[in-house]
């Protein structure tokens, strides 16, 4: 996967305080059904374009497609991210579409769909809808930092969720591109796919890549996990250093 970057329009949100507790295992809640949960989603927009700016489902309202779910029912849904933090440092995590509400490759301009502050010790699901694609940043403390643009320019986990022009797959990645472009602290992240294994991560300040985007690698496509249709679930750890700090 690889999300290119371009220039955008400034249009910060603000970030709400809004973190769950949770003993819930995601790796253990793969549902096995025909039908799943959509309550709390808006409607379904149809896809348009193709490569780079193909434009998938962005909800209808824009950004309905992209929903903050609850310890109870994260596991009626069938596409689930679950975030973590190590240690008690309190995180900010912003969630966008690829496609911003113009219509225009600039969802990360500002236009977060979903946005949270995550304590030390706590968890917070997020269910994205059929057919979505885009990325979320996450950064320390209670603001994300931006490009010259107003670009989110920390850490992003970018994500392809049951793409219909590429028969239902889905696909994740860990990208230091835009934090490396703006010469910002790049964030340890680690994204697992917990029915397959297949893992993409960054530690703390760019020391080690693992399957996972670098400025040097923005060219490319194929980083990252590339999972078969159905359902998946997204273990995100954010201040990742390595395995040994997650517990």
């Amino acid at each position: 996967m690889n999300t290119s970057q371009c220039q955008g329009p400034p249009n910060c949100g603000n970030i709400s305080s809004i973190s769950e507790i949770s003993d819930a295992s995601i790796k253990d809640s793969v549902p096995n059904r025909q039908k799943y949960s959509s309550t709390g989603f808006g409607g379904i927009t149809e896809p348009a374009g193709f490569g780079l700016t193909y434009q998938g489902n962005v909800g209808d309202p824009y950004g309905s497609n992209i929903i903050r779910v609850s310890a109870e029912n994260f596991s009626d849904y069938k596409y689930v991210a679950e975030f973590k933090t190590v240690g008690s440092t309190e995180w900010s995590v912003v969630i966008w579409n690829k496609i911003g509400p113009e219509g225009l490759l600039d969802g990360w301009y500002g236009h977060a769909c979903e946005s949270f502050t995550l304590n030390g010790g706590k968890t917070q699901y997020v269910a994205f809808d059929e057919n979505s694609q885009g990325a979320w940043a996450a950064a320390p403390g209670y603001t994300i930092p931006t490009d010259d643009f107003r670009g989110y320019a920390s850490t992003w986990g970018e994500f392809d969720f049951g793409s219909t022009i590429n028969s239902g797959w889905s696909g994740f990645d860990v990208s230091a591109i835009a934090a490396q472009a703006a010469d910002v602290q790049i964030q340890g992240m680690k994204i697992c796919d917990t029915v397959t294994e297949s893992c993409s991560s960054i530690t703390s300040g760019g020391t080690k890549f693992n399957n996972a985007y670098a400025a040097k690698d923005a060219n490319l496509g194929g980083i990252g996990g590339n999972l078969p249709a159905g359902p998946v679930r997204l273990s995100v750890v954010l201040g990742y250093e390595g395995d040994d700090t997650i517990k």
